[in-house]
């Protein structure tokens, strides 16, 4: 990679130019501090100012485990030299960090098409709106991202290397899974796709891979195991000390120790919902919130009964705005009953349309935009912009669709799309749709896009060779 960006520095500055001033912009007009982001604060401050790894009360801080210690020890840092709750250092500082994440995904596209779709590659992360979008929120997206980027460059590199020298790329990778997972939970999709692309090595025993003999598949995959899993022995460790239980991640649901958590409700989630519009209307609204029944799709119901007995138990939601567990009970029954009546639906269906809108929705999420930008009745300003990143995110996708059918891969792009494909298979099987969730595939996108671009002359390859040798 030092050979490409010595032969094309002036390419590299200025697309890496035009990507800073692009999250600039982003971080200065649209800075995204949510509720979330004030937990992560919250504990942050808690850690750094009392050694206590927990939640402000009204009277003392309680321990937690409902969040990971990945962003919140991030932001600690950010705290202890910027000062206390100076969230846009943090957002400045992962604009660094997502800049960090192109160049790792140009190298991928060298590695895995050539050197000139690795500039194309780095270019279109630079540019690409959404990478840019989540640096102005001090949410686990961007670092999430970038160690998902740079524990698929090491595994390739793994890969790539011969078996007597590829041990520090493999304890790289491993590291970078770790840090993935404490990020957050589903950052082990990253160590079942990577075991899952070793078994499936050892199975076909492909032209390619004869070369790997399958003890050396199985020594790399024990120690990208090890590696990341061993990360999460002190977390463990101190869950296990402090509320005398183990749980190596955080909770399904971040929910407190003890906490009632409505399984019922949101299993009935499951049988309808398709759409963010309908974790904005219905999800996010339960507790706390008046649920407003006209919002609920014609899909919710299956008959005119089963409509009148779910605005039944909406209306007794409502009276409290709190899901006690005999109305959960109830919650599910309906949702048993919704899923008997048709598994196919409810399996296969409901979870591909998730899985569909979390690509394809214009994500506008964190920004302004009306959520239901298809009656096209919000400012003009935010309705363009909507409409407009909704076309760049079908570019984005219809180019990578390209790309794959034209392209011309080396070995192991099956790592990466193992990874997609387990990761979208994932989210399907939940209950909120946010088309965040699917920004950690990204990188596989743009590489796919870049393969568009990578004709090759072998006036361009041959100081790359010829560097290579010496």
């Amino acid at each position: 990679m030092r050979d490409l960006l010595r032969q094309h520095f002036r390419f590299f500055l200025i697309a890496t130019l035009a990507g800073v001033a692009l999250r600039l912009l982003f971080i200065f007009r649209f800075p995204g501090v949510t509720t979330d982001s004030f937990v992560y604060g919250d504990i942050a401050k808690n850690w750094l100012q009392h050694g206590i790894y927990g939640l402000s009360g009204v009277n003392d801080i309680s321990p937690t485990y409902i969040r990971l210690p990945g962003y919140p020890a991030f932001l600690a840092a950010v705290f202890a030299i910027f000062g206390m709750e100076h969230y846009r250092a943090a957002l400045l500082l992962q604009m660094f960090v997502d800049i960090g994440t192109c160049f790792l995904i140009a190298d991928l596209a060298r590695r895995l098409i050539s050197p000139r779709a690795a500039r194309f590659a780095f270019l279109l992360a630079a540019l690409c709106p959404f990478l840019a979008n989540y640096v102005a929120n001090a949410l686990t997206e961007t670092w999430e991202v970038f160690f998902t980027a740079l524990a698929l460059d090491f595994a390739v590199v793994g890969l790539e290397t011969p078996p007597n020298s590829s041990m520090r790329s493999w304890v790289g990778c491993g590291l970078a899974v770790g840090a993935a997972i404490l990020l957050r939970p589903d950052g082990a999709l990253l160590l079942f796709a990577t075991e899952a692309y070793f078994l499936g090595m050892l199975v076909s025993r492909r032209k390619e891979t004869l070369a790997a003999p399958a003890s050396y598949l199985l020594r790399s995959g024990l120690i990208v195991a090890l590696v990341s899993l061993a990360t999460l022995v002190p977390w463990t460790v101190r869950n296990l000390h402090t509320f005398h239980e183990f749980q190596p991640l955080a909770p399904r649901y971040a929910n407190q120790e003890n906490t009632f958590v409505p399984l019922g409700f949101n299993r009935w989630m499951r049988t309808w919902i398709v759409d963010y519009t309908s974790v904005e209307d219905i999800y996010w609204a339960v507790p706390g919130n008046t649920v407003d029944a006209e919002k609920l799709p014609s899909r919710a119901f299956d008959s005119p009964e089963q409509r009148q007995q779910t605005l039944q138990l909406l209306n007794d939601y409502n009276d409290t705005q709190h899901v006690t567990p005999e109305l959960d009970a109830r919650f599910a029954a309906l949702a048993a009953e919704r899923a008997h009546h048709s598994l196919l639906r409810y399996y296969v269906e409901l979870p591909l349309l998730r899985i569909a809108d979390m690509w394809l929705r214009p994500r506008t999420e964190s920004l302004p935009s009306d959520t239901r930008w298809w009656n096209f009745d919000d400012d003009p300003e935010w309705l363009t912009l909507t409409v407009c990143l909704g076309i760049i995110n079908l570019a984005y996708l219809a180019a990578a669709f390209a790309g794959l059918i034209a392209g011309r891969f080396k070995p192991h792009l099956g790592l990466l799309l193992t990874f997609v494909i387990l990761r979208s298979a994932f989210l399907g099987t939940l209950e909120n749709p946010e088309t965040r969730y699917t920004l950690e595939c990204y990188p596989l996108i743009i590489i796919l896009a870049s393969a568009l671009f990578q004709r090759n002359s072998t006036r361009e390859n041959a100081p790359l060779a010829a560097s290579s040798k010496g």
